[in-house]
This record gives structure tokens, sequence and C-alpha cells, in this order.
């Protein structure tokens, strides 16, 4: 080979070379250099906020850019993430997922506007929160086998409260009764607020709600905790059985993660779940959300991947049987 086409040559490979390992371009490596945004597709004040804002509070402070929340809510979660589906792959715009919007939405609605898994690229599952059954004190069942063996003795003649058709409260309660094999009534409302508050006054016998409310009213002696939706006990209420203690396997619970639209760098990707672990981790983060009844995690992203899937196929079932049907 000739000196000239021999110095071509290396002009064509030198720059492929110098890249960072594992093939990331030296602007994915510079990352992030503007404000990054992190839709939450939920009002301000949820759980799903909460987290939203904690994480960016602290990848602000860890990559030195700021990381800006924008509320966008609406459609169960479904205009947020639907933005987040179709924002530009780079990085630079990120996004809040829940059981809702990744797991429960893709049975409920017919047409809906994203892939809960083609559409998005999982960087970190940051918690898990389990739903807690509460009932009226003047409710006869005061434990989950009383309460089972009350619906069997008196079929339809019990009812239960939720946030609306195809949430994770309504789907709790639907999956209970797959379990118990039982019908109860289900008067839903337009806020799980409204719904507990029903369960307060006598009107309507019990709720699966979001523990951080429930538990609330759980401790102030306005409504019995029978048992918390998850796998395990929470250490917020040690004295409370998990449904799993009753039926093994029974997990339905709320969740939170961060996510990017599909195409995003890999090189990004890793580096922000890197940075929801670390997150995740620190005691001072812990002190702060396990109060709450929520389990800080901090997944891989291939972990969050499969955990999504996971949730999606099982909510399928639950979905059909408790007549959530598509709107």
């Amino acid at each position: 080979m000739s000196k000239t086409a021999l110095c071509a040559c290396l002009a064509v490979l030198l720059p492929t070379a110098l890249l960072p390992l594992g093939g990331a371009s030296a602007q994915d490596a510079a990352w992030p250099t503007r404000p990054v945004t992190i839709i939450v597709p939920f009002a301000p004040g949820g759980n799903t906020d909460l987290f939203g804002r904690l994480l960016a509070d602290e990848m602000s402070k860890t990559f030195g850019q700021p990381f800006v929340v924008e509320n966008k809510p609406g459609a169960g979660g479904g205009i947020g993430t639907e933005q987040l589906a179709k924002a530009e792959p780079d990085g630079y715009t990120l996004g809040m997922g829940t059981v809702g919007t990744h797991a429960i939405n893709p049975w409920v609605f017919k047409d809906l506007s994203y892939d809960a898994e083609a559409d998005f690229a999982p960087i970190s599952l940051a918690a898990t929160l389990p739903n807690l059954l509460v009932v009226n004190p003047s409710f006869p069942a005061k434990s989950v086998p009383e309460l089972i063996a009350l619906l069997k003795a008196e079929p339809d003649g019990h009812s239960y409260a939720s946030s609306g058709f195809g949430t994770s409260i309504h789907l709790a309660a639907a999956a209970f009764e797959i379990h118990v094999g039982s019908h109860m009534t289900h008067v839903p409302y337009k806020g799980s607020a409204q719904a507990l508050g029903d369960v307060v006054a006598g009107h309507v016998d019990m709720i699966f709600d979001n523990i951080p409310t429930a538990m609330e009213q759980a401790r102030a002696g306005t409504v019995r905790p029978l048992a918390v939706t998850g796998l395990e006990r929470t250490p917020t209420l040690p004295d409370v059985p998990a449904m799993a203690e009753f039926f093994p396997g029974f997990d339905i619970t709320s969740w939170q993660g961060l996510l990017a639209p599909a195409g995003t760098p890999p090189a990004i990707v890793e580096k922000l779940s890197a940075e929801v672990q670390r997150v995740m981790r620190l005691p001072e983060i812990k002190a702060r959300v396990e109060p709450l009844g929520a389990k800080p995690i901090g997944s891989t992203a291939e972990e969050f991947t499969a955990y999504i899937k996971t949730e999606k196929a099982k909510y399928k079932p639950i979905v059909e049987a408790s007549g959530a049907t598509a709107q």
C-alpha cells in the first residue's frame, strides 16, 4: 500500500478508534450539556410526582445541569406518557412510568397512543408501594380470613370503593375477588380521597387504597387495616399481614420508574441507570420514602425492562375479569 493510501485509511479509521469504549459517541459521553426534562404524567402532589422530583433534585447535583419536572396529567397518565414516547431520543427528555401507564393502560384502552414496551428505553425501577386494604371500623370482619369467610357466606352483599375503573386501587380489589372466588359491588369515584372518605363514613365497606393515605387513616383509627397487597409486610405497619400470607404470590403493588424514549443512546441510559441505583440506596432517601410505605429499589435497565414485561402480562387477566372495559 502506498503512503498516500495508508494515510487515507488512517484518516477514516482513526476517529472510530478514538470513540469511548462501548461505542458511545463523544456527544453521548459529554451528556448532559443542557437542562433535562422529566415528564411526570400525573398531577403534582402524588407518588409519581414525589419520586420524579426526588430523582430530579439528586441528578441535578450529580450531573451539573438542571433536571426539570413537567407535570402532564390526563387519560390515566396516557397524555404525558405519549409525549415521552414521541420525544427526541437524545437523553434530554425522560419520564416517570408506573404500573398504570405501562402495565394496566395497555389492556384498558383500545387505542392506546403508545406501545408500553417498544416505545421506551427503561432506565431503572425506583420504588414499589403496596396498596393497603382497609375497612370501616364497624365492618364485622377483623382479619383477612374473616373477610374471606364473610364474602363466601354473603355473596354480592358487600362493596368496595376505588379511584376509578382500571386504577391500581380497582384492580387490587379485582385480584382479591379472583383469589377468593367472590364478587363485591364496585363503587368507583373520581379520586381516592373521596373514595376513602366514603369508607371512613361507612357508605362503602372497604378500599384497597394507596398506602400513604390509607396508612394515615389507619393510624388515626378511622379505618381498620387488614393487609398490604405485596409479597411481604411493610416496616411502617409491621403488624399488618401481607396478602401473600393468605394467597401465595399475591402481589398487586404500585411502582415508579424512570424511562427514556426508545432509541436513546445506551451510554446515556446506563449513566442514568447507575445514578438512580445510587440515589435509591442513599440513607437519606430511604429515610424519606420508607415511612410512606415505599420500598426503594434502584434496578438495572435490563431488570426494569424484564419487570415491565412481567407486570404487563400479569395485569391482562385481572383487567379482563375486572370489567374495566377499554374506552
